[in-house]
């Protein structure tokens, strides 16, 4: 989907400056383990299907809806995984908007649906093994691609 309205409403009060950004990303794998990623039209590093929060919204709605919307998949979101902000998470789209997250990321189930963008900001869209992902748009920790079913693995904040 294109900008909200209400992100474009305070892009024409910010211009490109810095906005702060609520945020959520899934980790979805498939029946493999192999973890979704996509790379958006003129952009050349990668990401996990993401977006921002919408006022009131719910994260997980919010991640729902834009899983949906670049992937053409419905997920179940099963756990938080990650919750990450800073200025690590700052990033310069092309057009030279500024955001920083602060994104939630949650493991998600895939329920129905095929694999293709909907709302057209995807131009690639591929399963990657843990130990073969390409560098990432948003530097999440590398052990937060890590599945380890012996492992309880604990929300991973940064």
């Amino acid at each position: 989907m294109p900008m909200s309205e209400y992100y474009r409403e305070l892009r024409g009060k910010t211009g490109n400056g810095l906005l702060m950004m609520p945020s959520v990303a899934a980790v979805v794998r498939d029946e493999q383990g192999r973890i979704l990623l996509i790379r958006k039209k003129d952009e050349t590093l990668w990401g996990l299907p993401a977006g921002a929060v919408e006022p009131g919204e719910t994260p997980s709605r919010a991640l729902r809806r834009e899983v949906f919307e670049e992937t053409g998949l419905m997920v179940t979101p099963e756990q938080i995984i990650g919750v990450f902000g800073g200025g690590k998470y700052r990033y310069e789209y092309i057009n030279g908007d500024q955001v920083e997250y602060t994104v939630i990321v949650f493991e998600c189930v895939i329920v129905k649906g095929h694999l293709r963008s909907v709302d057209g900001e995807a131009e690639e869209l591929e399963f990657f093994k843990e130990d073969e992902l390409p560098e990432l748009a948003i530097p999440y920790p590398p052990k937060l691609f890590v599945s380890d079913a012996s492992d309880t693995r604990k929300v991973i904040f940064e």
